[in-house]
């Protein structure tokens, strides 16, 4: 698939509303046009938050959020789409209807359970109702490695448990996992690895230098944000995922000295105005 001329490439997020601009769907959007694709969005909740923490979540109903989808898919399309923030099990089937309904197959799951600030943002029956509904549809899904020592019930922290971690997480039903090892307790201390394999068991790292910063706020959002966009672009899922961590990576760096809050910054989404790759 490539854009048509005079249509860019249409990514549609599905996600939370961050009021600090950081994250969610605002992070989301930034991304999306930061990398050359027309940007939607489907709000599933509004949260009050800003860079020390969320304050306040308001769950959109969930016909509200189908509604959503259905607009912006029955008129403009959907070349892909990422889901981050769901926040109730109804929303979450709500959201896999809509991806049915309007056969979106180039799906990112960003599987939010927990913020940057330690806010919990999904309770076990909105997360189990994920990996149900959402996991098997998804073309990747990006769990950090508290998000998946949290689905598969034990801990992950060292580089050798990364491999088998992504494949019991196949096993789920994801047809590709992407495992990011910025938690990792063992790794590099220069570097960031992270795991693609997809069901194949086909496996490739992914490294980047470490940046140390505060300013990480949003990463997960943007990463699967940047994933979506490629995607929709045209790209393999291997190109797709290695250009979107690139991206990230030089978000970061161009959002390291950044001073926006008291607590854990943004990272710098448009300091690339066009596409990369």
């Amino acid at each position: 698939m490539s854009p048509q001329p005079n249509r860019p490439p249409r990514t549609l997020t599905i996600a939370g509303s961050d009021s600090g601009g950081g994250a969610g769907i605002q992070a989301d959007l930034k991304t999306f046009a930061a990398l050359g694709c027309f940007g939607m969005s489907a709000i599933t909740a509004i949260t009050a938050q800003n860079t020390l923490g969320v304050t306040g979540v308001h769950a959109i109903p969930a016909e509200m959020v189908g509604a959503q989808i259905d607009a912006v898919a029955s008129d403009i399309g959907v070349d892909a789409a990422k889901t981050g923030m769901l926040g109730t099990a109804v929303i979450v089937a709500a959201v896999a209807d809509a991806v049915d309904r309007h056969a979106i197959r180039r799906l990112v799951v960003d599987p939010v359970m927990i913020s940057t600030s330690g806010a919990t943002l999904a309770d076990d029956a909105t997360n189990q109702a994920m990996v149900r509904l959402l996991f098997p549809r998804a073309m990747l899904v990006t769990p950090n490695l508290p998000e998946a020592s949290y689905l598969l019930g034990r801990r992950i922290a060292r580089r050798a448990d990364m491999e088998s971690a992504a494949a019991d997480l196949i096993a789920l039903g994801c047809h590709a996992v992407l495992l990011k090892g910025g938690h990792l307790e063992d790794g590099d201390g220069d570097q960031l690895d992270d795991l693609l394999m997809t069901a194949d068991g086909t496996v490739r790292v992914f490294s980047h230098p470490r940046i140390d910063t505060p300013n990480l706020h949003g990463t997960g959002c943007t990463l699967a944000a940047a994933t979506a966009a490629q995607l929709a672009r045209g790209d393999t899922l291997t190109d797709a995922v290695a250009i979107a961590l690139d991206y990230v990576a030089a978000a970061i760096a161009a959002g390291a000295s950044l001073r926006l809050g008291a607590g854990n910054g943004p990272l710098n989404h448009t300091f690339a105005p066009r596409a990369l790759g």
